[in-house]
């Protein structure tokens, strides 16, 4: 939890407005008993969410859905467990579950530094997925970017061994930071090669914003980092 003696520190997102469609809104009242996560409940029992043991896999800030809908429903056997702050992303994906019968979906309607920080077991977790976070492109926002050194050591303390860490970012100058913080923690190895990004893994499907940025000439680069056991060397 949040308290004066455990603060959350700066955030990396803004709270933004906008209502709720009808069908989000009943999406949120249908189907947020069952697929639903509290902050307050603490620790997080993922056999008792799932009914089940498998691999499991936390998505960061999924927006309105469409992609963690896609990937869950192809990977029918792994559990995903969605971060969104923003309730018409959240009616939204429970929408598209509800239409796609995906059943392998649990989400959090919380900031997922908080998620990760007070409910997610120490070695919990197989991935972890942060894609398209906002880049904060002025220098004196960049504070506010959700990956700094100590966001990676909280992942890292999240994912068992040999888990993954995927990023993604269609912020050129973004993607190098990325780079040199991830390649300067040291609990982490560079799946592609010191100094060099990901081809995009088959299991991330490309969102609509990323193929419009295609067709008008804008990269997105990859990051596929390991967590390494203590004494494995970094480099590949």
């Amino acid at each position: 939890m949040e308290t004066a003696d455990r603060p959350r520190g700066i955030r990396s997102f803004v709270l933004r407005g906008g209502r709720l469609t009808v069908g989000q809104q009943r999406a949120l009242e249908r189907h947020w008993p069952a697929m639903g996560l509290a902050l307050s409940e603490g620790d997080l029992d993922i056999h008792a969410a799932f009914g089940r043991e498998a691999a499991t896999v936390l998505e960061i800030g999924f927006g309105m859905g469409a992609s963690l809908v896609e990937m869950a429903a192809a990977r029918g056997e792994v559990n995903f467990i969605g971060c969104e702050v923003h309730p018409p992303g959240v009616g939204s994906l429970l929408m598209a579950c509800a239409e796609r019968e995906v059943q392998n979906v649990r989400v959090y309607r919380e900031d997922a530094v908080l998620v990760l920080r007070d409910c997610i077991a120490d070695a919990g977790l197989d991935g972890v997925q942060l894609y398209f976070p906002d880049p904060w492109p002025k220098k004196k926002h960049h504070k506010r970017r959700i990956l700094q050194p100590d966001f990676a050591t909280l992942v890292g303390r999240k994912l068992k061994p040999g888990g993954w860490f995927h990023m993604a970012t269609d912020w050129q100058e973004y993607a190098g930071y990325m780079l040199e913080v991830m390649e300067n923690h040291g609990g982490f190895r560079n799946q592609a090669g010191t100094g060099n990004y990901s081809p995009r893994p088959h299991w991330r499907p490309k969102t609509k914003f990323e193929r419009r940025g295609e067709r008008l000439g804008h990269g997105v680069w990859d990051l596929v980092f390991e967590r390494v056991t203590e004494g494995q060397a970094v480099s590949p």
